[in-house]
């Protein structure tokens, strides 16, 4: 069963995802914003979060280090442990992710795959206590490996904190279940300022639909808004 996914992310006013490169607020809390977006992420009660390969890669840290002797390795699936009480769940469809432990701040580590991934790749993260699913077909079926994520590890709440292309293809595919946008009172305004959902030359239009369920005004000039999300 899929798991209720829920979009959450902070963005400035143009939709930028890096505070580090916002305009500063008038009592300079800037620094304030992410720590409220955190409470947020933990009043959403969600059992795993997932994010996009280089999202995750900032966390991960870690060089390849294939095991010297690589032998039968598990397909589709590895679960190293199904009793953790969260997840941080990472898409990377090419296999280029690494990591030096199987948790990342306590969450323990799935990885979605994509279906050509090397034997070595898949040696390495089963010997570092890393879980993972292979996708069974070339193209990366989301809804196939959110089910094994709701079946195999109990996922009932998942929470998409990625960036543009991950954010975007699920929204695409009919996977978001709600938005959750904290507004920073704040600009980028780069030329190259991609925003926080994005789509190829397609976008999302006639594809989903959003319906505004709640809207907030926090502290330090923050906006929550939360949306319904149904397709288009």
């Amino acid at each position: 069963m899929k798991p209720r996914i829920i979009c959450h992310m902070l963005a400035s006013l143009d939709g930028s995802l890096h505070p580090s490169r916002y305009t500063e607020s008038p009592d300079g809390s800037r620094a304030e914003w992410s720590g409220l977006y955190e409470k947020i992420h933990n009043d959403l009660e969600g059992d795993a979060w997932i994010v996009g390969r280089v999202t995750m890669a900032e966390m991960s840290k870690a060089a390849a280090h294939p095991p010297e002797h690589v032998g039968k390795v598990d397909r589709p699936h590895h679960f190293a442990r199904r009793d953790a009480g969260s997840f941080a769940v990472a898409l990377d469809a090419s296999g280029k992710l690494h990591f030096a432990k199987p948790d990342i701040g306590g969450d323990h580590v799935v990885v979605l795959l994509g279906y050509d991934v090397a034997d070595s790749h898949l040696a390495e993260l089963a010997t570092d206590g890393v879980s993972y699913i292979v996708s069974q077909t070339p193209g990366i079926d989301l809804a196939a490996m959110l089910d094994v994520l709701g079946r195999e590890f109990g996922i009932r709440r998942l929470l998409l904190e990625g960036g543009a292309g991950i954010n975007g293809s699920f929204l695409a595919a009919g996977l978001v279940d709600e938005l959750s946008v904290l507004i920073a009172p704040a600009l980028d305004a780069r030329a190259a300022n991609q925003g926080f959902v994005e789509f190829g030359e397609s976008g999302l239009a006639d594809k989903v639909r959003l319906s505004l369920k709640d809207c907030k005004a926090l502290a330090h000039g923050l906006v929550h808004l939360r949306y319904a999300v149904t397709p288009g």
